[in-house]
């Protein structure tokens, strides 16, 4: 589901709201998450899931052209941990309409 598709759902649901205003919904959410990953912190959405940051260390790979060793910088990558309900969703244990 992109981000349009998002916005066009929940508008759907909610005729009562302006497109506009689901936008600015959408908007300020997704940039609070990523501003608070961006400091580190951690964000659980009971029912769905926990985002994380993980750093990954420095190391050596290889080009998989040339198969020449490069060096990889250290990092630090999002990392996101689905909940129970969420898993059991996916997985057909609980109805979708619940």
């Amino acid at each position: 589901m992109t981000r349009s598709e998002l916005v066009a759902e929940i508008a759907a649901a909610n005729p009562h709201l302006l497109l506009k205003d689901v936008e600015l919904i959408v908007h300020t959410i997704f940039d609070e998450l990523s501003q608070a990953l961006a400091r580190g912190d951690r964000i659980e959405l009971r029912g769905f899931g926990a985002f994380t940051v993980k750093k990954r260390n420095a190391r050596a790979g290889r080009n998989p052209r040339t198969g020449e060793a490069v060096a990889v910088d250290e990092k630090v990558v999002p990392f996101f941990k689905a909940g129970k309900e969420l898993r059991e969703r996916v997985n057909g244990a609980i109805p979708k309409d619940e």
